[in-house]
Order: C-alpha cells, then structure tokens, then sequence
C-alpha cells in the first residue's frame, strides 16, 4: 500500500474531526463567531452570528463586506474588508452599529484576531471575528454617565450658595457685626444644605429601588388619619404662601392593605410639588374608596404643566425649561422616585393638567396580600 496515500487519507481525517470539533465548539458560544480565510470571505460561523446579523443564511465562501455592514458612532459606513485585511494584531472595538432591516439599531462589539484555521499542511491564515450585541450595556453606560454629570452638576451649584453665604457671613461677624445681614445669609445656607439633604434622600432611595432593595411589610393603613395627618404637617407650608389645603374623604374608606411607608412618600411627592408650584388658591387631597383599593387624588391651581413636558416628567432629573418651575428648587427626582414606588406596590399613577390651569395626579393603590417584592 502507497504510504503516501495512507498518510494523506490520515491527515484528512484528522482535519475532518479538527473541524466537527471545532464547529460543535463555536456553535456553543453565546457570542457571534465568524471565521474568514485570507481573501476575507466566510469559512465558519454559528448561529449566534446569524441571530446578531439577523440573516437566515451565511453561505461559506461569501464575502464578509455582503455580510457585516457596520457603521461608527458618527453614522459613518465602516469598511470591513479594509479594517479586517489590516490588523496584524488581536483588536477590538465597541464603538460600532448595526442597523437592521426595519430600522433598529444595535451597538456592536467587534474582536478581529488574525490566526490559523487549519492544521498542518492544510492550514492556512485567516481572521476570526467574534461578535456581540451590547446595546443594553452602551444604555446603561450612557446613563450612568448622564446620572454622574448631572449629579455633578446639581450639587455644585448649592455648594457654592451655601458656601458663598457662609463666607459672608463670617466677613461680617468680622467686619461690621451686623446681626440681621449674618441671620440672612445663614438663613439662605440652611436652605441649600435642607435642599441637599432632600437630593440625597432621593438618591438614596432612587438607589435602593433600582437594586430591588425597598421591600417592606404590608400592612393595614387608616386612610383617613393618613391623609389628615399630612394636611396638618404641609399646612404651615401652604400658609407661606396663602393657599388653603383641602381635604376630600370618602366617607365609606375602609383600611388599605399595603406598605404605609411607600403609600406617605408617593402623596407627600405629589403634594409637596403642588404646593411648590401653586401660587394662589389651593391644593386638595381627595381619598375615594375602590373595589380593590382606594384611589388618591392631589389638585392644584398652580401653574400646570405643558403638553411637551407632560411626556418627560416621570424621568429622572427632568426638569422643566418654564421660568416659573426654575424659580423653585427641586432636584428632578421626586416623581422618577415615585413611580419606581408605584410599581413596587403594583399602584397607578395618572394625571390630567392644563398650563396655568392646575395639575390632577392620581394615585390608585390596590390592596396588597403578604410581602411586597
């Protein structure tokens, strides 16, 4: 027998089980995998290439620049062909897009590795791509980053206020000793650390609600004292500013089953804005017996909200370019904080508003049996 022949038909199939192992190999990856010979056109891929690329089919033999067609951050077409012949060394990138069929974008983590796709004499050199879908990734990175900025940016501005004032108080305790100018600019410190303290509650429980750690106990809440209690303690607030507080109650309330704590956070977020945002006349807190919970009502005849802004006010740290709302303090994370609230106890928030009309928000909490999660 020729060994020359036996020696070919060995390697063969060798080749041949190097490359049933290595297609069982890649088509478990979770990761896109596209390998390309030295010409750039497909030699192996997986499923999981197909379903990023959404395409039904990768033929071998196919060019890559029909296949992969991304663009970069500016929106710009990436040249696949060029960029995948040039690497001489392992790169990557996550700064590219894909942009299907109907639309949709996704952003795109590239890895080109230059390397060989055979064994022995039948190897040859080529690039391996590895593929994977970071969309969801860019947006959280893009909203930390936002979350960080504006943070930034928020607390800046109150330090310096509150450190400014302190300063000059301190020049005229030193200079002139005049005992009202002291009060005043100690008075306008207080005001920015009291609003700083409230930014921090806020992102304190923005943070806890966003790592699922708010869970408390359920548990049977008089509606009727509840929302009594919180007219009394916002009263001294709406006489600052002349305005009466109302309250409406249903007569038939029966007690609420839900987290007493979560229930007070939401309706004092709704009323400490319609009380921050209404100039005259005033502010009412309504309580209705439901079916399966009780529904609360906050109204106001302030100054409402516009229909461009309604669509934005649940977001966090928005707040409106009206030169009314930049005339009050707020950190633009009270009602983001409310509604991860709502949707903890499982309640419904809506709201109806007209500018210079008044605001209606609603607040629907439904009886809850055992823990909340």
């Amino acid at each position: 027998m020729d060994k020359n022949r036996v020696k070919s038909s060995s390697s063969k199939t060798i080749d041949s089980l190097a490359y049933g192992r290595l297609t069982s190999l890649i088509n478990s990856m979770a990761d896109g995998v596209i390998a390309v010979d030295k010409d750039i056109k497909v030699v192996i891929y997986n499923g999981a290439a197909m379903n990023i690329l959404d395409v039904n089919n990768i033929r071998q033999g196919q060019s890559l620049s029909s296949l992969l067609k991304p663009i970069d951050k500016n929106n710009i077409p990436v040249n696949i062909f060029q960029m995948v012949e040039q690497t001489t060394i392992p790169t990557t990138n996550r700064d590219m897009r894909l942009v299907y069929k109907d639309g949709s974008i996704s952003n795109l983590y590239l890895s080109i590795a230059p390397v060989h796709l055979g064994y022995g004499i039948h190897g040859q050199e080529g690039y391996v791509l590895l593929l994977r879908d970071i969309t969801t990734e860019k947006s959280l990175e893009e909203e930390r980053d936002e979350f960080i900025s504006v943070v930034s940016h928020e607390l800046r501005t109150p330090i310096a206020i509150a450190e400014g004032n302190i300063s000059n108080a301190q020049y005229i305790a030193a200079k002139t000793g005049n005992i009202s100018e002291i009060i005043q600019a100690l008075d306008e410190s207080h005001n920015q650390i009291l609003y700083l303290s409230d930014m921090i509650n806020d992102l304190s429980t923005l943070s806890r609600a966003e790592r699922g750690k708010l869970t408390l106990e359920v548990e049977q809440i008089n509606v009727h004292d509840l929302v009594s209690e919180l007219a009394k303690n916002y009263q001294p607030n709406a006489d600052k500013k002349n305005l009466k507080i109302k309250v409406v109650l249903d007569p038939n309330l029966a007690l609420l089953s839900s987290s007493k704590l979560y229930v007070r956070e939401m309706l004092h977020n709704f009323i400490t804005n319609a009380i921050k945002y209404t100039d005259k006349g005033h502010v009412q807190i309504s309580a209705k017996q439901k079916p399966d919970g009780v529904e609360f009502a906050i109204t106001d005849t302030g100054i409402g909200i516009s229909k461009a802004d309604q669509e934005r006010i649940f977001d966090k740290f928005f707040r409106s370019e009206d030169y009314r709302t930049r005339q009050s303090s707020g950190t633009g994370l009270g009602l983001y904080v409310t509604m991860k609230l709502a949707r903890l106890t499982h309640a419904e928030i809506s709201f109806v508003s007209e500018l210079n009309n008044g605001s209606t928000f609603t607040l629907f909490v439904p009886n809850v049996n055992g823990n909340l999660a």
